[in-house]
């Protein structure tokens, strides 16, 4: 394109041809043609190759002050996208407030996002939430925390599906029932029973589908609170899709990769996020209210178990956390030591409790009759 606008500008300049006869031979318009001969007198030959069509002003861009502080905000929250953003330089009182398609150009300019394409929703696009809070909760189980010491901790997490509350996020070292299950129960203390639970097909959650079928502790509290506990189908994440977005955001803000020192400094890290996610952060499919506006805790309380049964006996633990029940020695933890125990013997399950709190289930290695006797201190019965 450039050696033919140094053609044209030659044919008026060395064969002094008419303007009017190179702009018809070339079609184009005679102010084209004068505006070659003026690039080429200021500029040369450098003048006749192309130039950038973009403007060279435009008056509705952002101001360089607003986007000063729209780049410093994503620096100290590189997790917040352009909707955050936006949102947050509202509440800060900045006019004129950017829309987030504003904030996305400025943050494309910048590099600090990818150029995507914009993927438009179905008209029919519906979002799947419960009516009202407590009709169901979703959890889970999620991994990922390390530890100082070189291991990595999971949590029990679980979400309301219709204000979008956490109810727990439980830690553990390991996945295992009695951890999850106390984590359950804690949840059920808190915010009182839901009508119904929605989980996968884990071990921890379920035996349906274990050969032969068996109920899990999980399974037990369930009934006996008269929860109906649902089960996702298999190799179907986007059936507990709520809970499966709520682990992406807490890894993002709460930064999982970081190593936290122990258990109990992770577990006092989740619970200031926990407090933050519920009480403030707004939150996009609740109209950018914060969960707590919608939640609404249950006036139905868990049931703590009876322990005045036939299958119920009484132990106290020793000095160095042993309960010896049946010729079996179960090691309850010595933070327990002289506490008394409450046992329940079941379907070759033992599981022990010290006041409200489930501390271990074992398989009962022995078997015959176990002796009834009760614990020196122990607290009366129901």
């Amino acid at each position: 394109m450039g050696e033919q606008r140094y053609k044209a500008v030659m044919a008026v300049l060395s064969d002094g041809r008419t303007v009017t006869e190179v702009a018809r031979d070339w079609e184009v318009s005679r102010q084209t043609v004068h505006a070659w001969l003026a690039r080429y007198e200021r500029e040369g030959m450098e003048g006749m190759g192309n130039r950038s069509h973009r403007p060279t002003m435009c008056p509705h861009q952002m101001p360089a002050l607003i986007e000063v502080k729209v780049l410093e905000m994503r620096r100290s929250k590189p997790f917040w996208g352009p909707r955050r953003l936006a949102l947050e330089l509202a509440k800060k009182g900045v006019t004129p407030t950017p829309s987030p398609s504003a904030i996305y150009r400025c943050l494309l300019r910048a590099g600090l996002v990818q150029p995507m394409p914009r993927r438009w929703r179905k008209e029919d696009w519906k979002r799947w939430e419960r009516g009202a809070a407590m009709e169901l909760w979703q959890l889970d189980v999620l991994g990922g925390f390390h530890l100082a010491d070189g291991t990595t901790a999971k949590a029990l997490t679980g979400l309301d599906d219709h204000s979008r509350f956490c109810v727990s996020v439980r830690l553990m070292h390991r996945e295992r029932t009695s951890k999850v299950c106390e984590g359950f129960n804690l949840a059920l203390r808190q915010y009182g029973v839901p009508d119904q639970v929605l989980t996968d097909n884990g071990k921890v959650f379920t035996g349906r589908f274990a050969q032969p079928p068996v109920e899990v502790l999980f399974d037990r509290i369930c009934r006996e609170n008269g929860i109906d506990h649902i089960l996702t189908q298999p190799r179907s994440p986007t059936t507990t899709g709520k809970i499966e977005r709520f682990h992406k955001t807490l890894r993002l803000e709460l930064n999982t990769r970081q190593v936290f020192k122990n258990l109990t400094t992770a577990q006092e890290a989740v619970d200031e996020w926990i407090t933050y996610y519920n009480t403030e952060r707004p939150h996009r499919s609740l109209d950018d209210v914060p969960p707590v506006t919608r939640f609404k805790a249950s006036a139905t309380q868990a049931r703590e178990p009876e322990r005045n049964g036939d299958y119920w006996v009484s132990r106290k633990v020793t000095s160095n956390g042993i309960v010896c029940i049946g010729y079996q020695k179960v090691n309850v933890g010595q933070r327990n030591a002289g506490s008394a125990c409450d046992i329940l013997v079941k379907d070759g399950l033992l599981q022990f409790w010290v006041g409200s709190q489930l501390v271990k289930s074992e398989v009962r290695a022995t078997k015959g009759v176990i002796r009834k006797k009760n614990a020196e201190g122990q607290a009366p019965r129901r």
